[in-house]
């Protein structure tokens, strides 16, 4: 078969990682891509945006199967511009996708089905948003609600840091996506992912994760698009993903299919857990990025056929093989990420590293440059590692982490420290 990857960052490198390991895959091709994807795959310079654009290249290209990374071309419509051409598609329509595209989206859809989440108003002016805030009291949170490449949610611990978000969201820090906001309680608890793939009829679970949202050691500093994760997530045992399966995720995929938008491809489920009870906190339209790379790290070459049973309408047919193992993957991010950063610097010490179906450096924010890799991103390099423990696979990332010279970035050195204590 040939495939094509749509998207440029570490999720997409691990894909193509796991992709490439199955026989059935006889061409794979990334667009864009990156320096770290090319050692695996052909980069093709393509406006992944443009619907029209990708089926040109599928079809001048014999492509078999489209997998689709990121959330921007699922919110622009291109999984129904390739599916509408007879191609076989992973990722859900723009319709569908609105369950990450709009906040508010997904909170009607929960009121709809009684999936529980936490209680919720929508504000699309200044004003009565900050009467809500001062009327709830904090801490409370406030979302902007289309996409902000996951950095449109702030946790306000006090009501003056709500105030001002609100301010800022409505000031036009994160363009259109703040146009509108929801404002929800605060929930506690501790925070766990869900991935589960589904047809629009079958829902197949694939695992559990769980990542690090702030930037530094012992959760402190901004938010982030995620600097680490592990797999699976000890807080999400059996019985509460069997809750959040059945109260949760298959209620609202039953929802979208009886609106007639079904969904097929993956949902990313992020849970708030306290006292054995997940409620929902967001959904994602697609894998998260870091814990992708764990998930594929577990997963290896199955992960094809559970994508390709997913877009056939299969999924009732297939089943997940689990290995007893823990992975783990370390973000190696530029210095001042989520900040302002210098792109252009050079990367050295990967040419040592093993590349194996336990060690991987999968690449996120990468280019190569007179035949050396040099940083173009905030988060830059995944180091990613499998074990038969979770502390087996936190030694090896940071062992191999410990061999990249790169005095320009930064990681965590306390990535899985919620599961090893």
């Amino acid at each position: 078969m040939n495939i094509l990857i749509l998207g440029s960052g570490g999720r997409e490198h691990a894909l193509a990682w796991a992709v490439k390991q199955n026989p059935k895959c006889d061409r794979l091709i990334v667009a864009p891509g990156n320096a770290g994807i090319a050692g695996v795959a052909e980069c093709a310079a393509l406006d992944i945006l443009d619907g029209n654009a990708v089926v040109a290249f599928c079809e001048a290209n014999s492509i078999d199967f489209v997998i689709v990374g990121p959330e921007a071309p699922l919110a622009a419509g291109v999984a129904d511009a390739t599916r509408a051409a007879g191609l076989l598609t992973f990722g859900p329509s723009a319709a569908a996708a609105q369950i990450e595209a709009s906040k508010a989206f997904t909170k009607e859809l929960c009121d709809a089905c009684g999936a529980h989440t936490a209680a919720y108003a929508r504000f699309d002016q200044a004003e009565p948003a900050k009467d809500y805030i001062r009327q709830q009291g904090a801490p409370i949170v406030v979302k902007a609600d289309g996409l902000a490449a996951g950095k449109g949610v702030i946790v306000a611990l006090t009501e003056d840091e709500a105030l001002a978000a609100i301010d800022d969201m409505f000031g036009g820090e994160f363009g259109a996506a703040g146009a509108e906001v929801v404002i929800e309680e605060f929930m506690e608890g501790e925070e766990a992912s869900y991935f589960i793939l589904t047809d629009g009829v079958t829902c197949l679970p694939i695992g559990t994760a769980q990542d690090h949202k702030r930037a530094f050691d012992g959760d402190e500093g901004p938010n982030t698009g995620g600097m680490g994760a592990y797999s699976p997530a000890p807080v999400l045992n059996d019985a509460i993903a069997k809750l959040a399966l059945e109260e949760i995720v298959k209620p609202c995929v039953a929802e979208l299919a009886r609106r007639g938008t079904p969904y097929s491809g993956v949902i990313y489920a992020g849970l708030m857990i306290k006292d054995g009870m997940p409620r929902l906190v967001e959904y994602n339209a697609r894998f998260g990025d870091p814990e992708c790379q764990v998930l594929m790290m577990r997963l290896g070459a199955q992960a094809l056929d559970l994508l390709m049973a997913c877009a056939e309408g299969k999924l009732d047919q297939a089943q997940v093989n689990w290995a007893d193992d823990h992975a783990l993957t370390v973000v190696m991010a530029a210095n001042g990420y989520p900040g302002p950063y210098d792109k252009g610097s050079v990367i050295g010490g990967l040419d040592t590293l093993p590349e194996t179906s336990r060690q991987m450096v999968f690449h996120a924010g990468t280019a190569e440059k007179d035949g050396r890799i040099v940083a173009t991103g905030g988060r830059v390099l995944n180091v990613t590692a499998r074990g038969a423990t979770l502390a087996e696979a936190q030694a090896e990332a940071y062992r191999m982490l410990d061999q990249i010279d790169w005095p320009e970035g930064f990681a965590r050195r306390d990535i899985g420290w919620r599961a090893l204590g």
